[in-house]
């Protein structure tokens, strides 16, 4: 048995000012709970020592009972209500609407790949006969059918975590159903949250089962499902660089053919300076992308169907015969290696079909679908329709087939409009970068970055100055080494359909695990999707040396990055939960805890859950005097999107009731958003813990008179606060997002529980001690908060291997070191803020 880690204390003490004294600021700014120091433990931290005891019925063995919590502790567990997330407007006009605005955020890219498309293949498969032509022609045609429609439209979209998607999403729905996460801060609490609605497989399917606890039982299993979702999320993160470049130099090549002199030089500078300047107003937000974005794509889509008409009339109408499928038999038969090599460049027409996915939250299935099915996807035909028509005479056209298939007198307004439509294009893949980013950062998957929110009303929209400044310079380096858009396209293909791997995967996995399809359907979808997808894949893989290396460089990099950071916050963690101080400890020390208590309120982060965090002791050994009321403040992210609002928050007392010390846990889903200063959350906390006590009181004096019921769990909701001294445009300031409920509803509840308790327990000042709580709580509020902030670093053993040395000793280090701190993060003055340090031996 491997021997204890060791605590090597730290003689940091870093005292900001008065540490005991209460001060305020008028002044307050918006900060993200995200980037609190005590971040959310990672998402590969797991429990693989659970019990394997039997569960009973199927039914039971899929969701365990709760425990009891230990007899010191009264846990808020009864969420109140069954608040579930609010529908979407299901209105035929708001659906409508709705699918007009995904023309200007989702199929963007998609909508863009005419640009390029057609060049790419002929650029592998010389057009020798219309064999060429009706082949390419056909493969774009049933690729676009089969992936985004088929696939993506019909099946994909439904595999929705709560109206969110993308990777993160598909992947914290399999950990509610699967503890593949189990992290040790799980409550049973957590899977009342109405938003996780966890629907249980029927008792008949014992594969369901059987899949579940074989995820639960094998950590290798549960180590390769994240290393996949983090692969998958770093190539979406490499076409956050790569979408701009190809995008935007697609747009500008037109000027070599129609403005002499203008040369590829004069292409990569003019292109250079767009993205700069695209990269440029990031930071004043994107809050009208929607109905902004929407009208110029939608005349982006009327113009690619209407000369696609216009050239199918005019030039060759006869290769809608392209759809017969037999012609990609030809177009292979003809052409064999050099048919296998033009793939990559087909492959580039579904580029951006992975935003229907991860652009859910921002819309509703149903727009999407109409959007794609009644838009996107006929004007995408009629536009490759009427290229190839024009090639069937002009075939010498291919290298700027785009350009010339546009009628002369059409040029200009065409290119003002494809260029619009290329920014903008790249603006939706750099906006979903920036959500990819902070979903990796609320589940514990990235190093803690400045979030800046740039709209008040819309709360998704945010903006990431180190991930853009990146991406710009990442872009400018691609354009200027590469020149072409061929290379970029090579490279394109791989993170396109590196991700779509990613999600067939996952998606099979929900089949199996959570819809229980039947067995052959569900196999049928990965062998179906996932061999076309493998196919493209080897295709592209052969363009490596010709650009290909580099999705495959940013996803390593990525991949390095979010799995280092991982495997220090999970051993980290990991040695804060072994270092917990002991109750018993606690009770030999006495309520004085072996020190002076004045008055005050001591508002200590952590990551803890459950138990004492050993920095405590740090802060007992390090201060000459202690707070006399302390509450642990654990921020945690919980595998859902949102947390309802009057779910927010559980409250828990720790020690006997003397001791004053209590424990507060704020659960956040991976979409939320945390904007608040200190005054609003001191005061919301406060009112909180006043209702807590109350609570209690009522619930042991009920126990104790009825002596029928073991309740050992009192709810906390914030929905029981009066939002009435909140003002309307102060309500983002809140940090539990408090609820608003009728007058009404409040003397209902309020006259059920009148009637719940006997009349000797009604009112407080018939409890000495509740009385007594709340006066000192009173006394500690009017001497004033201070925050105490744990900082914790890691440090492997001696007698350790060097790549684990070397990886936290060093890259955990430097990261840690260079990420966004959390003193830095908060709205509290200097001098109400006291650090501690302490280094854990792993």
């Amino acid at each position: 048995m491997e021997e204890e880690d060791r605590i090597e204390e730290s003689s940091r003490v870093r005292l900001r000012g008065r540490t005991f004294s209460g001060g305020g600021v008028n002044e307050s700014r918006w900060v993200d709970g995200s980037e609190v120091d005590s971040e959310s433990p990672p998402l590969s931290l797991f429990d693989d020592n659970e019990a394997k005891e039997g569960y009973g019925s199927l039914r039971r063995r899929l969701v365990k009972k709760p425990k009891r919590v230990d007899s010191f502790d009264v846990e808020a567990m009864e969420i109140a209500g069954a608040h579930g997330l609010h529908p979407k407007d299901i209105s035929t006009w708001h659906t409508l609407a709705l699918a007009f605005q995904t023309l200007g955020v989702v199929y963007g890219d998609m909508g863009t790949s005419p640009l390029y498309v057609f060049s790419d293949v002929f650029s592998k498969v010389k057009i020798e006969s219309e064999v060429d032509i009706l082949g390419a022609l056909s493969l774009v045609m049933y690729t676009i059918a089969l992936l985004p429609l088929v696939k993506y439209v019909f099946v994909v979209l439904k595999a929705n975590d709560n109206g969110e998607g993308g990777t993160f999403a598909l992947y914290s729905l399999i950990c509610r159903y699967a503890k593949v996460n189990m992290l040790p801060n799980r409550q049973p609490a957590d899977e009342q949250i109405s938003s996780f609605r966890l629907k249980l497989p029927t008792p008949e399917l014992e594969r369901a089962l059987s899949i579940k606890e074989t995820l639960e039982r094998r950590s290798s299993l549960k180590t390769l499902l994240l290393l996949l979702v983090l692969m998958g999320t770093s190539m979406v993160i490499g076409d956050g660089i790569l979408t701009p470049a190809i995008s935007v130099m697609s747009a500008v090549s037109g000027l070599q053919g129609a403005v002499k002199g203008f040369d590829t030089t004069a292409v990569v500078v003019f292109s250079i300076v767009i993205l700069v300047a695209l990269f440029s107003i990031q930071q004043f937000g994107t809050s009208k992308v929607g109905f902004s974005f929407a009208p110029a794509l939608a005349l982006w889509f009327f113009s690619l169907g209407s000369i696609g008409i216009y050239n199918l009339v005019k030039y060759d109408i006869t290769v809608i015969k392209a759809v017969n499928p037999a012609y990609i038999y030809f177009f292979f038969k003809k052409n064999s290696k050099d048919a296998w090599s033009a793939l990559g460049g087909c492959i580039l027409c579904i580029t951006g079909a992975e935003a229907m996915f991860a652009d859910l939250g921002h819309f509703s299935v149903p727009a999407i679908q109409i959007a794609f099915t009644f838009v996107v996807f006929p004007c995408l035909l009629l536009a490759y329709m009427g290229q190839a028509a024009f090639l069937m005479k002009y075939p010498e056209s291919s290298d700027r087939i785009f350009y010339d298939s546009v009628p002369e007198s059409l040029f200009w307004p065409v290119f003002v409009i494809a260029t619009l439509a290329a920014m903008i294009a790249s603006q939706a893949m750099i906006s979903a970068t920036f959500s990819c980013v902070k979903q990796s950062m609320a589940l514990g998957c990235f190093p803690r970055m400045k979030i800046i929110h740039t709209s008040r009303k819309l709360m998704g929209q945010i903006y990431i100055p180190v991930i853009n400044w990146f991406l710009m310079i990442m872009c400018v380096v691609v354009v200027s080494i590469f020149r072409s858009t061929t290379d970029i396209a090579n490279a394109y293909g791989i993170a396109e359909v590196g991700v779509m791997l990613v999600t067939t995967t996952l998606v099979t996995l929900v089949m199996l695990l959570i819809w229980q399809t039947n067995l052959f359907m569900a196999l049928c979808f990965p062998l179906v999707f996932g061999s076309i997808e493998l196919i493209y894949f080897s295709a592209v893989l052969s363009k490596v040396l010709e650009g290909g290396w580099l999705p495959l460089v940013f996803a390593s990099f990525f991949l390095s990055v979010m799995y280092i950071w991982n495997y220090g916050s999970v051993l980290k963690y990991q040695s804060e939960v072994r270092e917990k101080i002991s109750v018993d400890f606690m009770l030999e020390l006495g309520s004085t805890l072996g020190t002076v208590r004045t008055p005050g309120i001591g508002l200590l982060y952590n990551e803890l859950v459950h138990g004492i965090p050993s920095i405590f002791g740090q802060f007992l050994l390090s201060l000459p005097a202690i707070h006399s009321t302390i509450v642990f403040v654990c921020i945690k992210y919980v595998p859902i999107p949102v947390v309802p609002q009057e779910e927010r928050f559980l409250f828990r007392r720790v020690c006997p009731k003397d001791y004053h010390m209590f424990r507060c846990i704020a659960r956040y889903g991976y979409k939320d958003i945390r904007k608040e200063d200190h005054h609003a959350f001191e005061q919301l906390l406060v009112q909180s813990l006043e209702n807590f006590l109350r609570k209690e009181a009522q619930e042991l004096a009920l126990e104790s008179g009825l002596q029928e019921m073991d309740l050992d769990s009192v709810s906390v909701s914030s929905r029981d606060y009066s939002t009435r001294d909140v003002p309307d445009n102060e309500e983002l300031k809140v940090p539990l997002m408090l609820g608003t409920r009728s007058e009404e509803a409040e003397t209902s509840n309020s006259e059920a529980a009148s009637a719940a308790l006997p009349s000797s327990i009604m009112s407080s000042e018939i409890d000495p001690s509740l009385e007594y709580e709340l006066s000192a709580l009173r006394e500690a509020i009017d001497s004033g908060f201070t925050y105490f902030l744990a900082h914790g670093d890691v440090r492997a053993k001696k007698n350790s291997f060097f790549l684990k040395k070397l990886v936290i000793n060093y890259l955990y280090a430097f990261l840690r070191r260079n990420c966004r701190a959390g003193a830095a993060n908060m709205s509290v003055p200097h001098m109400n803020i006291l650090q501690v340090g302490m280094t854990y031996m792993v």
